[in-house]
């Protein structure tokens, strides 16, 4: 009788004070669509603690994000991170800096 090797997957689930990072800067109104978030960091205008970031970059408390767009900068600190927000209270994820 011949052995077979048996492969197991174990999917693991990110933890839940990390987020993509477009989807973060829609959740926390700080760019009004994620399609923008896409474009905006797709074309380098959004920082993720001073480097370049892509949009599927893991956003967690503590980290710097400056966007960029134009003549103005918009520099904040990630507070939290929750899946839904209201639209009111979307100012208690992050700080400005």
């Amino acid at each position: 009788m011949q052995r077979v090797p048996v492969v197991v997957l174990v999917k693991t689930e990110r933890g839940k004070d990390e987020m993509r990072l477009d989807k973060y800067l829609k959740v926390s109104r700080l760019i009004k669509r994620r399609t923008v978030a896409n474009e905006a960091c797709d074309a380098g205008r959004i920082l993720l603690n001073d480097k370049v970031a892509k949009a599927s970059s893991q956003v967690k408390p503590g980290d710097i994000i400056e966007i960029q767009f134009g003549n103005r900068s918009t520099k904040v600190q990630v507070l939290g991170v929750e899946e839904t927000y209201k639209k009111e209270e979307a100012r208690e994820l992050y700080k400005e800096l």
